[in-house]
């Protein structure tokens, strides 16, 4: 009986880990990016600039695997609060930066923002890969999107 209860708490933060990234991402879009297509569309943007319709897909699949990371790491003995508190702090940054590039117009503070983002993101999946080999090489390929936004990022800003 207990092994199911504790199968039913790991399905519990399982669901949460992952839930918070892609809902909190989710209602982000919704209210950073609000009537913001038509000044993105205006933008002067570099050749690479993938089609909008990427953004909400790739960000969901990262999200997701976010937060199958998070869970992996939340459900060690060995704990790390360190490597809890670098994810949930290179959220929030996440969250913030469509505000500052979208909602608020501050591409060249966003741009910084998202390169302190990065850093975030990396030490973050240093210390996951610590205590969880699988968890820390789940982050590369937000480190890779990552990368390439910021690219993307400084080039609008330089041209606009």
């Amino acid at each position: 009986m207990k092994k199911e209860a504790d199968c039913m708490m790991n399905y519990g933060k399982l669901a949460k880990s992952v839930l918070v990234p892609v809902v909190g991402g989710s209602l982000v879009g919704i209210f950073a990016t609000r009537n913001s297509k038509e000044i993105y569309d205006k933008l002067k943007k570099p050749a690479f600039a993938p089609p909008s319709w990427t953004f909400p897909v790739a960000w969901t699949g990262l999200y997701m695997i976010m937060g199958i990371a998070k869970y992996r790491i939340a459900s060690k003995e060995k704990k790390s609060k360190s490597a809890e508190l670098l994810y949930d702090t290179q959220l929030g940054l996440n969250f913030l930066w469509s505000f500052l590039f979208f909602k608020w117009g501050l591409r060249g503070t966003a741009f910084i923002e998202m390169a302190g983002l990065l850093t975030l993101i990396t030490l973050t999946a240093f210390e996951f890969y610590k205590i969880d080999r699988t968890s820390g090489l789940a982050m590369i390929p937000y480190i890779a999107w990552v990368t390439f936004a910021l690219g993307l990022n400084f080039s609008i800003f330089r041209n606009n």
